[in-house]
């Protein structure tokens, strides 16, 4: 395992477990849409969710990860994780 990321905004205090081939590892915390009591906005909230992650997994894919040492690709990882996820176009640095 390369990577590991916690997207649960209550995971961000937790202890994470031990993971097999030590990744690099991120919060990327999201505000869980399931709270969202009533059935049109839990739905938008799923869709916000759906789409902050899209935006994140497009911008950590284009990382170019072989010419990165860890310590700046840790960097990278957790600047994405702190993108506003309205923020498609937003590039991590």
């Amino acid at each position: 395992m390369d990577f590991a990321f916690t997207v649960c905004d209550q995971a961000a205090g937790e202890v994470c477990p031990a993971w097999p081939g030590q990744p690099v590892t991120a919060h990327w915390g999201l505000p869980d849409p399931a709270l969202v009591e009533d059935e049109v906005g839990q739905r938008q909230a799923f869709r916000d969710t759906l789409r902050a992650l899209e935006s994140r997994i497009k911008v950590f894919v284009a990382l170019p990860v072989d010419s990165l040492d860890r310590i700046s690709l840790k960097r990278r990882v957790d600047a994405i994780g702190r993108m506003r996820p309205d923020s498609a176009e937003d590039r991590a640095s």
